[in-house]
């Protein structure tokens, strides 16, 4: 007799309601347990292996067949952004309350909705298929889960790869790379009254910024668009009436290349101390034309994401395997107040996966 099929709403409630933000260990391994209980509750044929860093928990399911057959992977992330300023949301963040066809809460799009389409589908699927599914810790932050897993996902013969990260419910072809740079001026420090007598870190940072936006050498792409930078955090001084003696500024960069043209303009500067590296994730792009990707049931959008998944990671470990991004959730909402996923795009995205299951290999 087999197990019950996941409850779809039941599951994902239980997730939105367990907050697991980027850098919390303990919390996403609780989260990668709580899963990984309730697929193999459903389909104990799947075989588990868990990375061993304590910091950057990863969990890797797997069929039990031949291991050259070409599997189709399913990459998902279970860790979120913070719910910032909690008391701005007209919900509690981590209450999961269904209401109006909806689960309201923090990481219901992004992407614990593609997580359970993702069980769902698994939990159904005939024990001979050859299929994988990924659960990663930090994406949010560069991807850092699925970078501890790469090895083990290189193990596999990959001939496909869904991430369901939300798009509504439509097939995503790729999207730009991250580099994130923390980008360092020094100075000499002085009474506040008598700034003659030092050199101002911040002062010299602000004026590579503001040329930045004329001479940075942001590439394009026909696909993936034109490259941007945002300069998202900027640190220094301690107090008004000294000289700050240093000052740092942390870039995101989202490329459609290698960003090496971007990291030499920065360490060209010359009021630039040191630049460091915090994030290079590479942009991915699959062709339309692919034949496993015409036969998906879902419409092809014809622009990329905005945003950078675990693809970045994984696409050097999987080959030419096409990769895409689909899966339910509102892009608007993802990282916002007020986040929430529809229930029937996540019931529609496990029918969805199911259904390619059924026909996997094509």
């Amino acid at each position: 007799m087999s197990a019950p099929a996941p409850d779809v709403v039941g599951l994902l409630r239980e997730l939105v309601a367990t907050p697991t933000v980027s850098g919390d260990a303990a919390a996403q391994r609780g989260v990668l347990g709580t899963v990984t209980d309730v697929l193999t509750a459903a389909a104990p044929h799947l075989r588990v292996q868990s990375g061993t860093d304590a910091d950057q928990p990863w969990t890797l399911l797997t069929s039990p067949t031949d291991p050259a057959r070409p599997r189709l992977l399913v990459a998902c992330h279970v860790d979120t952004v913070p719910a910032a300023e909690p008391g701005s949301w007209q919900r509690d963040p981590f209450g999961a309350e269904l209401d109006d066809g909806r689960v309201w809460g923090r990481g219901g799009s992004d992407m614990k909705a593609g997580v359970v389409a993702a069980v769902a589908a698994l939990a159904g699927a005939d024990p001979g298929t050859p299929v994988a599914l990924l659960l990663t810790s930090d994406e949010e932050i560069g991807s850092r889960g699925a970078a501890a897993a790469a090895a083990a996902v290189a193990d596999l013969s990959v001939g496909a790869v869904v991430v369901p990260e939300a798009t509504g419910n439509r097939v995503v072809l790729g999207h730009r790379g991250a580099l994130w740079l923390a980008v360092r001026a020094r100075g000499v420090a002085a009474h506040g009254s008598t700034p003659e007598r030092g050199h101002n870190a911040l002062l010299d940072l602000v004026a590579v910024l503001g040329r930045a936006g004329e001479e940075l050498p942001l590439a394009s792409e026909p696909f993936l668009g034109t490259e941007t930078w945002n300069p998202g955090v900027l640190r220094s001084g301690t107090v008004p009436n000294v000289v700050p003696d240093r000052a740092e500024a942390v870039i995101d960069q989202r490329t459609v290349g290698g960003g090496g043209a971007l990291l030499d303009w920065w360490r060209a500067q010359p009021e630039v101390a040191e630049v460091d590296v915090l994030v290079d994730l590479a942009p991915v792009r699959t062709d339309r034309d692919d034949p496993w990707v015409a036969a998906l049931p879902a419409g092809v959008e014809p622009a990329p994401a905005t945003y950078f998944t675990d693809a970045s990671v994984l696409r050097p470990v999987v080959g030419p395997a096409p990769i895409v991004v689909w899966g339910p959730g509102t892009p608007a909402v993802m990282h916002a107040v007020d986040e929430y996923v529809e229930v029937v795009e996540v019931q529609q995205a496990a029918a969805a996966f199911t259904d390619v299951l059924t026909r996997w290999p094509a």
